[in-house]
């Protein structure tokens, strides 16, 4: 019996989008048929997810995360992309390609997304693809290999540590300083500095030093 299977494939690189194409192709199982829908930017993407919800929904969407924004500036990348297909197409089954390898990117796209499949570009090669599709298709979810080393560190952690917390932590890594963090959080300065107090706590950190945080957090998985 021949199982057709409609598949939406965004990113705004046309040549890795005909290698992902050209891999699900060739690979393929005999009895799968393939109609693959390309976009290369958000605002082609919503006209095809939205055309999707009035007639045929899609199978699979493969979304990069590193989109430019929407014109309308409703959507600002893959992220707020797959988050849209997730509530307007709720059975699609979704596939993240990002480069991002950052615990803190990664636990918050599986939190917000809960994608059936994810993928670090730097460690994909045709074979994972195709591996990970049929994956996703019989038996999800399918996390690469940075994916899951990134979620067993944190899991075999005992350290819980909030969402403002992680973006502490983040912000900090990105060179952000102090002074400046309250304004990305939305809370007052002497509130960051509670927290910060916290996580030096929590990350064992005696000498109050940012670097020392910062590098007792990443072995911990949390950067």
């Amino acid at each position: 019996m021949i199982e057709k299977l409609k598949i939406l494939m965004i990113d705004d690189h046309p040549m890795i989008i005909e290698g992902y194409q050209n891999t699900l192709l060739f690979s393929k199982k005999d009895n799968q048929e393939l109609k693959i829908d390309i976009a290369n930017n958000c605002d082609e993407a919503i006209k095809y997810i939205d055309k999707a919800v009035q007639e045929l929904p899609y199978d699979v969407l493969f979304v990069d995360i590193s989109l430019p924004p929407s014109t309308d500036g409703s959507i600002n990348s893959g992220e707020d992309l797959a988050e849209y297909a997730r509530k307007v197409l709720p059975k699609s089954k979704i596939i993240i390609l990002t480069m991002f390898n950052e615990s803190f990117r990664i636990y918050n796209i599986i939190k917000t997304i809960d994608p059936e499949g994810f993928l670090i570009k730097s460690d994909l090669t045709s074979k994972e693809l195709a591996s990970a599709f049929q994956a996703v298709l019989k038996n999800p979810p399918f996390y690469s290999g940075t994916v899951n080393s990134h979620i067993r560190k944190t899991i075999t952690t005992d350290i819980i540590i909030d969402d403002k917390n992680r973006k502490i932590l983040h912000l900090l890594s990105q060179g952000i300083k102090t002074k400046n963090l309250a304004a990305h959080l939305d809370i007052s300065l002497s509130a960051v500095e509670k927290r910060k107090k916290q996580l030096r706590d929590i990350f064992d950190v005696n000498d109050g030093q940012d670097e020392t945080l910062l590098n007792n957090a990443k072995d911990k998985g949390f950067l």
